[in-house]
């Protein structure tokens, strides 16, 4: 267990997050607040004066005061299969109500968990803290696609947030057909940028078209100092690069002047800094604003495999998405 101010796991994506796909499908029991609040992207909050007919409206997920012996859980779907490297089971605003204990297990599974699912336990039994951001490290290094939160007995837990990197699922994909490398739920994540004052670099490989202006990623305003903001994106796997797309979606007055594309390949493990030795994918090009933009006849790189990506912004702004459509390199 991590204390409550350190985050130890912000270099990674929530993979339980409604925006990768992520569902809670059942409980035990939420007779005071709705298990789907487990999920939900928004910070939680407390009204004070706020009831319904079931007691006192909590924004989380809460079950009754339990008489008998037992515990309650809640199964929730991952967005995308991956492994895990930490969670934060947040019972912020539950102080006499919060569990008092959680574990947490695993399957994986094509199917949602039945009473003949085999789980597997990768938080064991503990304590948590009410009120209280609680991160917790994974004890498991598995592929898994399905979760079992176990609350003891009972009680309310605001959120539960589920960091580490997603897995291609390799079976999905046709023989031959590309695959986007810089896209979260292949497993591609950033690991540096120069700036994100204003909106997370986890955005720009997020799915779908972005919904608004502060789902991009978006820097400062620059005066002076260096020429680009830029970004590092490890990619999710060894491949070439064929078709990319830059999404200026919603950058109105921000947007970019331009941008450029390069890669690398590193070792496994090991990710490249801003002035690795870089190699051009695509030149400088010219952006516009609130729109999808396409390359594919100004991809240089051939047959030449990466690793990494570094998209350079020129001089700042924000880019909503990016896409980099490619063949993984054979095993």
């Amino acid at each position: 267990m991590h204390s409550n101010q350190q985050h130890p796991y912000t270099e990674w994506v929530d993979l339980a997050s409604r925006k990768l796909g992520g569902q809670v499908l059942s409980c035990s029991d939420d007779f005071f607040a709705e298990m789907e609040n487990l999920i939900k992207p928004a910070e939680p909050v407390f009204i004070h004066d706020k009831y319904t007919d079931r007691g006192k409206w909590m924004d989380g997920w809460e079950s009754r005061r339990k008489r008998v012996v037992g515990y309650d859980w809640a199964i929730l779907k991952l967005g995308c299969q991956g492994r895990i490297k930490g969670f934060n089971v947040n019972t912020m605003h539950f102080a006499g109500n919060a569990p008092k204990q959680v574990s947490i297990e695993a399957c994986n599974s094509r199917t949602a968990p039945d009473e003949n699912t085999q789980w597997t336990t990768i938080v064991s039994q503990q304590d948590v803290q009410p009120t209280s951001n609680n991160f917790i490290d994974c004890e498991s290094d598995g592929v898994w696609t399905h979760l079992r939160l176990n609350s003891f007995p009972d009680g309310g837990i605001a959120r539960l947030r589920v960091y580490g990197e997603a897995v291609m699922d390799t079976d999905w994909f046709l023989p031959g057909e590309p695959v986007d490398l810089a896209f979260v739920k292949n497993g591609a994540r950033p690991v540096e940028c120069s700036d994100m004052f204003f909106s997370s670099m986890t955005n720009l490989i997020m799915p779908d078209r972005g919904i608004n202006m502060g789902d991009g990623w978006e820097t400062k305003r620059r005066r002076g100092g260096r020429e680009c903001d830029w970004i590092i994106v490890k990619l999710a796997g060894t491949g070439t690069v064929k078709k990319v797309v830059v999404d200026t979606a919603h950058f109105k007055g921000n947007y970019p002047d331009g941008f450029s594309l390069l890669g690398i390949s590193m070792p496994e493990g090991q990710h490249p800094g801003e002035n690795a030795d870089w190699q051009p994918i695509i030149e400088r090009q010219k952006l516009t604003a609130d729109a999808e933009h396409f390359y594919k006849d100004e991809v240089i790189s051939g047959e030449q495999t990466f690793t990494h990506i570094k998209l350079n912004m020129y001089p700042d702004g924000g880019i909503s998405r990016l896409r980099v459509f490619g063949f993984l390199a054979a095993e």
